[in-house]
């Protein structure tokens, strides 16, 4: 999905109404130019929820294939399903081991119940004899007119797969210990293929007849020709192959997951133990999470499964496990689930991935595979150039098994346990639901336009609805009247924040489909107020400015130095000789401040900078018009003392006058001090071991911080206050010298304040 918002801002006579209206007072202001939001990818459309509609890969909604449901078992999951030559399935469920029946006329017969809660997998063999096998504590059973009898026991925890061979054996995929065995008769079996894997999760038959069996948790498909004897064919990035199937041309597909269901499941089987040792309510759940990068092939980004999921209702007798898609391990770095193509030379491709969904299930056609997914029960096709198109969504948790019908194809979905029937001819309508799309702020609504065809006999309707919640519920609006009109129809949805639309399609005459490519909605963002988020003043030299005198036009500052003698009396002056060179101060105080500022709308701004007094009523403008977040200027332009500053932020270069915001911010006291202590020094007082020297330090803006003295220009000693702390605006000091050599000695005392500004006086001693 894509949004133009400031990208295709335009003014037009819309402007100009929201301009009057805004002007009568009290209203909405809103945004300058309209936005639009843009529907006419498959990514976009993707996202949204299907009933009955299907999406092609160019981005084209038309009605699916009619859905019909074939049978519900009142079960949470349908874990596998066999179709027999004359049309009847068998039906395998979770989480109470429930074995169905159901007959080319869609009755359906409780056949079996098994003793542990989960029947996996099935298989049918060339006679018409069927095998279940159950979990956990595995075991397979023959089912023969309506009796289960025991026929093989692996001493395996997990019996993922079945697969029947044509020459009467049949193979069985364990786990925990990830082997294969070779069934021959009842209780006749042996291990086949030992993988050293934890669990034989998939299993085929290639056009050869060799044995292909899929692992987890490395998720290794292996070609077993022989007992003790296969090849590994692919070492998938991901963690589990969940189903093979096999090609016309020889080429094998496989599905791997990035959540293993095989770690799921035995994981939410022995919580359910425990709990239900502990006496509790014996439901377990137990959820993957993937976050993934996609590696090549198709990309799909559809919508997480609904949180609130159907949960079956708990048996007190059988420990109940509660399979729920939701996420639990993590596999970063890598797509949450792939398909691969091994061709017949072992070289091995990419068709399709995905970030959000986990592939269940594959069934090849003779014009393209099938894919089934977690992602709202989805069933997927992949045409031969690669290209797919979401086919059908049942809005099931997940559509687990794919079985080949009469001119059909039945999906077994869980939570809840269902077959669908996927016909070949069109549904006769249909839904789409967008997803939901946020403005940012509240919008006031335009047109919704779209383009595609509606053939005779069909129709096309859309509605909206708008709220200001993320997802809806009952806060949000109903849904509006149809919108029919291509070119534009008003949405009468109410202003808000967040908004979404329904098509609803009817076909036409010999089952015609209304196709949809393009969908528009245009909006007003309501135009947000600017935020100063920070300001920050630094008072800081800076070598020139405007006024800075030069080296000649500069004269010695009387405050910033005092010279007296040890005997009290001023040094002689002459009024004739040569010129004194000056040495002035070479640095100016400069004030700048800085500020950070934006705009939710992406408006640009105009700044305005103000300061006033600590003691003072009104600002006054420093500097208007900025465009630029920073302003400099000279600090002697500012007494000494506190002030505050205000940076207003406006958007009125980007709004019309009436819809124009502002933000601001004011700052805390600032201290401005340009001005250095005063230092002054009284006679220095000699005695035969040592010469004291009391001195006086002052400031009018800021407290003392250090004083410390120099003699002879050498290092800086620090000197300490005569009350014991430099702490206060004037402060007194007594310095002891001893020890000081006979002669002429010059004595530099220097005094700082919090500012940093620094007095100095000297004395000098013969």
């Amino acid at each position: 999905m894509r949004s133009r918002g400031t990208a295709t801002r335009r003014r037009g006579e819309r402007l100009v109404r929201v301009c009057a209206l805004a002007l009568m007072g009290g209203l909405t202001v809103w945004g300058s130019g309209t936005a639009a939001w843009e529907m006419n990818t498959y990514q976009d459309f993707v996202r949204g929820r299907f009933h009955g509609v299907s999406l092609g890969r160019d981005g084209r909604l038309a009605l699916a294939p009619r859905l019909d449901t074939v049978f519900s078992s009142d079960q949470p999951v349908v874990w596998s399903a066999v179709r027999t030559p004359d049309g009847s399935l068998y039906v395998a469920t979770g989480h109470r081991g429930r074995l169905f029946r159901i007959d080319v006329a869609g009755k359906s017969t409780l056949l079996w119940t098994a003793p542990q809660p989960e029947i996996f997998a099935l298989a049918l063999d060339a006679k018409g004899v069927l095998y279940a096998a159950s979990s956990p504590d595995g075991r397979v059973y023959r089912i023969s007119g309506g009796a289960a009898t025991e026929y093989f026991n692996p001493g395996a925890r997990y019996i993922w797969s079945l697969v029947a061979a044509p020459d009467g054996s049949l193979y069985v995929g364990t786990g925990d210990q990830g082997k294969v065995f070779r069934v021959t008769g009842p209780g006749k079996g042996e291990v086949w293929y030992e993988t050293g894997q934890s669990h034989i999760t998939s299993m085929a038959l290639d056009r050869e007849g060799r044995l292909l069996a899929g692992t987890e948790p490395n998720g290794i498909l292996y070609r077993i020709s022989a007992k003790d004897k296969a090849f590994a064919l692919y070492d998938a990035s991901l963690p589990e192959i969940r189903s093979i199937v096999p090609g016309p041309d020889g080429a094998i597909y496989a599905a791997a997951l990035g959540g293993s269901v095989a770690k799921r499941v035995q994981g939410a089987a022995q919580a359910a133990q425990a709990a239900a040792a502990a006496g509790a309510a014996p439901t377990a759940t137990m959820s993957i999470t993937v976050e993934a990068d996609a590696q090549a092939g198709p990309e799909l980004k559809p919508p997480q499964p609904d949180a609130a999921k159907q949960q079956p209702q708990q048996q007190p007798v059988t420990p109940q496990v509660t399979t729920q898609f939701t996420p639990a391990v993590d596999y970063s770095g890598i797509e949450k689930s792939a398909v691969y193509r091994i061709n017949s030379d072992n070289t091995v491709e990419t068709v399709w991935t995905s970030k959000e969904e986990n592939a269940y299930d594959l069934l090849q056609l003779p014009d393209r595979l099938l894919i089934s997914t977690d992602g709202n029960g989805r069933v997927y096709a992949l045409a031969p150039d690669r290209k797919v198109t979401l086919l059908v969504q049942t809005n099931e948790g997940e559509a687990t098994r794919l079985l080949a019908a009469d001119r059909a194809v039945l999906a077994a979905t869980g939570n809840m346990g269902r077959i669908y029937r996927l016909g070949d001819a069109s549904s006769a309508s249909g839904t789409y639901e967008s997803p939901v799309y946020d403005t940012g702020s509240t919008a006031r609504w335009g047109s919704l336009s779209w383009r595609g065809q509606v053939p005779a006999g069909a129709s096309l309707n859309f509605q909206t609805r708008s709220g200001n919640s993320a997802r809806p519920d009952r806060s949000w609006s109903d849904w509006s009247g149809a919108l029919t009109d291509p070119a534009g129809s008003g949405v009468s949805s109410p202003n808000a924040r967040y908004i979404q639309f329904r098509a609803e399609f009817t076909g036409g005459s010999g089952g015609a489909s209304p196709v949809v490519n393009h969908v528009n909605i245009a909006y007003l963002p309501q135009n947000t107020a600017p935020v100063v988020r920070s300001i920050n003043v630094v008072t800081q030299a800076s070598a020139g400015g405007a006024g800075q005198k030069t080296p000649a036009q500069q004269t010695t500052s009387a405050p910033y130095s005092i010279t007296v003698t040890d005997t009290g009396e001023a040094g002689s002056s002459t009024t004739a000789g040569t010129p004194t060179t000056v040495v002035g101060r070479s640095l100016n105080p400069q004030v700048n401040v800085t500020w950070q500022a934006d705009d939710s709308d992406g408006d640009h701004l105009v700044y305005a900078l103000y300061f006033r007094g600590e003691d003072e009523q009104a600002w006054k403008l420093l500097k208007g018009n900025l465009h630029e977040s920073t302003l400099s200027f000279d600090g002697d332009a500012l007494a000494d003392g506190k002030y505050y500053f205000r940076v207003v932020a406006s958007d009125h270069e980007a709004n019309p006058p009436a819809s124009a915001r502002t933000g601001e911010l004011v700052t805390a006291p600032v201290l401005i001090d340009n001005t250095p202590p005063v230092v002054a020094i009284a006679p220095a007082r000699r005695t035969p071991t040592a010469v004291t020297i009391e001195f006086e330090a002052m400031d009018g803006a800021s407290a003392l911080r250090r004083c410390e003295y120099s003699l002879d220009a050498a290092g800086w000693i620090p000197v300490e206050a005569a009350d014991g702390v430099i702490d206060s605006l004037r402060e007194r000091f007594v310095l002891e010298l001893r020890n000081v050599p006979a002669g002429e000695h010059l004595v530099v005392v220097r005094a700082v304040d919090n500012s940093g500004n620094a007095g100095l006086a000297k004395v000098v001693l013969r």
